[in-house]
């Protein structure tokens, strides 16, 4: 039995409403990652230490039923401690490939921000390929494959800034935010007795995703859609506050984020809405501020909102 977009509403509410029993009153964080999900994409969780962050990565792979590996990120973390690394076994007189921890379906990088550069970059080639080369030799990563990285933005002592490639890399950022106090009530209640992560088990097949992915192909983006996405996207390279616009990466990366966001919502086609509430999540961590414009307390999130209000959108 084929995998169509019917099957997509069902397989997320599933997702979000086990996620939802550890994380509370983060919906609209939970369907990001559930749009990186079905993109096949990977995410970046930047907030301040104890919004939940790490508590969601496990969560959703729990969810999932895959396999989920955790690297703690320090600065004397080298590369192959991530990849993996050729071993010989004296008994067979040979070299055998012993995988790191990115051998996994979901990978948690816990403050990717604390590994050094040459750390950093051991995770590209796995983001951008599925696939690892130690020693001259390729090895394919699994399937379904999803890198969560968090980072924390307040605290920069002993860290290492991602470097523009690095960032391009990741779909979508997603930002917790402090819940409200009527959620942390609802926190506190959760947490009586035992954490409730210890209770969650799986809820869906993780094997599904790869047939899901190839479903949201069919989420039809008008003409007019393509259009706009094209114009916002020239408009943030024009952009005099940006000394760099958004890459084609990331034009595919929101044209095929609002196909997924569609999905969720039941739709089988997308809306101007799709990318204009996406925008920020996938755009605005790509986009580099001029000097001159930071000192005038200008953010890429600002920029992205200015040029939002001011390309024209189609009316369908």
């Amino acid at each position: 039995m084929s995998t169509t977009l019917s099957d997509i509403p069902p397989f997320a509410a599933a997702l979000r409403e086990n996620v939802a029993q550890v994380i509370v009153g983060k919906s609209a964080s939970i369907d990001l990652l559930l749009v990186a999900l079905l993109c096949g994409g990977h995410a970046l969780l930047e907030d301040v230490p104890g919004v939940g962050k790490t508590m969601l990565a496990r969560a959703l792979a729990i969810s999932l039923g895959v396999e989920f590996r955790r690297l703690q990120c320090t600065p004397d973390l080298l590369p192959n401690d991530v990849t993996g690394v050729s071993v010989y076994r004296p008994d067979e007189g040979r070299f055998v490939f012993q995988p790191g921890p990115i051998f996994s379906s979901v990978l948690l990088v816990d403050e990717i921000n604390r590994a050094t550069p040459r750390t950093q970059s051991a995770l590209l080639e796995a983001m951008g390929e599925n696939q690892v080369s130690v020693d001259g030799n390729t090895h394919p990563l699994p399937t379904p494959f999803l890198v969560l990285a968090t980072q924390n933005p307040v605290e920069f002592e002993g860290t290492f800034p991602l470097p523009e490639a690095q960032l391009d890399r990741f779909l979508l950022l997603v930002r917790l935010g402090y819940p409200s106090p009527s959620e942390e009530l609802m926190m506190i209640e959760a947490l009586i007795g035992a954490h409730p992560i210890g209770a969650i088990k799986s809820v869906v097949h993780g094997t599904q995703l790869p047939a899901l992915q190839r479903a949201i192909w069919s989420v039809h983006v008008a003409p007019e859609l393509r259009d706009y996405l094209v114009r916002l996207i020239n408009a943030l390279r024009n952009n005099p506050d940006l000394s760099l616009g958004a890459s084609p990466r990331a034009t595919f990366a929101l044209f095929r984020a609002a196909q997924a966001y569609a999905a969720l919502q039941g739709r089988d086609y997308a809306i101007p809405d799709d990318l204009k509430y996406l925008a920020e999540p996938v755009l605005a961590h790509r986009l580099l501020v001029r000097a001159e414009s930071a000192l005038r307390n200008r953010t890429a999130a600002a920029i992205l909102r200015s040029v939002l209000s001011e390309v024209e959108l189609p009316i369908t």
